[in-house]
């Protein structure tokens, strides 16, 4: 049971960093193609700039996932390099437990965000509605807050 767990965690890691590079990849794309197009058709696609915009926050917020995955995020922690081994773990702990209230409260928010945005309706591009493009926020924020969750109730922090 655990190998099967095991599996589908790692798949869903790659998952992560496929959508990641392929959120880099189309906005390099759609940036060529709009220069490319404005340059020598003087025009460009209308929904481009729109799209490259909302990749963004998505690859922002998908990197976030990745990053919190592995600790790789950034992080100030001059002070307790200087602490004894035992210290630091209890103090880790505590910073990953205060991370993930931090970011399950975001999660919360950003979702009522979602909610009104759908109410209202909204296009964000090519008839892409506005909820649907934000609906990352909550959902990357759940991520990393489950994560740090884990590591400070279990010490559980997984790598790629």
């Amino acid at each position: 049971m655990e190998c099967r767990i095991n599996k589908i965690y790692k798949l869903l890691l790659k998952v992560e960093t496929g959508v990641l590079v392929t959120l880099l990849l189309s906005m390099i794309i759609m940036a060529i193609v709009q220069i490319i197009m404005r340059n020598v058709f003087t025009s460009g696609l209308l929904w481009a700039d729109a799209y490259v915009r909302i990749a963004v926050l998505w690859m922002a917020l998908v990197g976030a996932m990745v990053a919190s995955r592995s600790g790789k995020h950034i992080a100030i922690d001059v002070l307790i390099r200087t602490l004894n081994k035992k210290l630091q773990h209890i103090i880790k702990r505590i910073t990953d437990a205060f991370t993930a209230i931090v970011c399950l409260l975001v999660m919360y928010y950003s979702f009522e965000f979602v909610k009104f945005e759908y109410e209202d309706g909204g296009q964000a591009f090519a008839n892409i509605p506005n909820w649907l493009c934000e609906s990352i926020i909550p959902f990357a924020f759940l991520i990393i807050g489950l994560r740090y969750l884990f590591s400070a109730l279990f010490n559980l922090r997984h790598t790629a």
